[in-house]
């Protein structure tokens, strides 16, 4: 294992125990509101500071970009990218399906990637070139084909509604044409099970790069695709991606592109 990766691990777990005593009293946790239906609690802070306690510590020249914290450049080409509670509001409210994100990138290209589960006690993991992993076990992405047989994520918008109704008109296409479209609310527990084999399928629009650097390189070590909406790599940088199975990505990417508006060209 990358020593890098090792470090995000420890990181991860070292945020988790924050998370978990947290949750054992939602009703102690301050919430604080960055924007409507955008929420931070201290317990995102908490966490994502130990995260970088623990990175600066092992590597402390590289860059972090943080959620909570914003930017911090480094002396190198490498950044951090941490999402320390990705599902604050499923967190708020006690539904247990969030996580903690960390991914390395070298420039603009992600190398290791962790997205840790602390209810299901479930570690994603990958390193570029060497596959990825749950809890150790090697992982792929589902061998299916056709989207009628596709279980499919996504992301309601809940912040930004600028593409509200191109969203909403994927959203009726793709309810008929595959076995089911779910929401749970994490987009980097999303991507995991994409490329675990959960989900078949993935597309969000308006994502921040902490909530796909380390979600986006599990799909790709999984054997599935991700791009922007273009079909392109850029989505760490538009924040509208989509990912699958070969085959349907593909296909999911044509039924999105086909109601695509001015305003999301990528």
């Amino acid at each position: 294992m990358h020593p890098a990766l090792n470090i995000a691990i420890k990181a991860a777990r070292r945020a988790s125990q924050i998370i978990n005593r947290a949750s054992l009293d939602l009703g102690l946790v301050k919430v604080a509101s960055k924007q409507p239906n955008d929420f931070v609690t201290e317990v995102d802070k908490a966490a994502e500071a130990a995260i970088i306690e623990v990175l600066k510590d092992a590597y402390p020249s590289y860059g972090i970009l943080a959620e909570e914290s914003g930017h911090a450049a480094g002396q190198e080409d490498y950044q951090w990218i941490i999402d320390p509670l990705d599902g604050t509001t499923n967190f708020i409210h006690g539904f247990p399906q969030y996580a903690v994100s960390i991914a390395l990138a070298k420039g603009n290209v992600v190398e290791q990637a962790v997205v840790y589960d602390p209810n299901r006690n479930e570690l994603f993991t990958a390193s570029k070139g060497a596959g990825a992993f749950l809890n150790e076990r090697r992982i792929r992405v589902s061998k299916r084909t056709r989207l009628g047989e596709s279980l499919i994520g996504t992301g309601f918008p809940y912040r930004v509604f600028d593409h509200a109704e191109a969203y909403i008109n994927i959203f009726r296409e793709l309810t008929q044409k595959t076995s089911g479209l779910r929401r749970p609310g994490a987009a980097s527990l999303d991507l995991a099970y994409v490329a675990a084999g959960r989900l078949d399928g993935f597309w969000e629009f308006g994502l921040s790069p902490w909530d796909m650097a380390a979600g986006t390189l599990l799909i790709s070590e999984a054997g599935g695709l991700v791009s922007d909406l273009s079909g392109e790599a850029g989505y760490l940088e538009s924040g509208n991606l989509v990912a699958g199975t070969p085959k349907v990505f593909h296909a999911l990417l044509q039924t999105v592109q086909a109601h695509r508006t001015p305003a999301l060209q990528v």
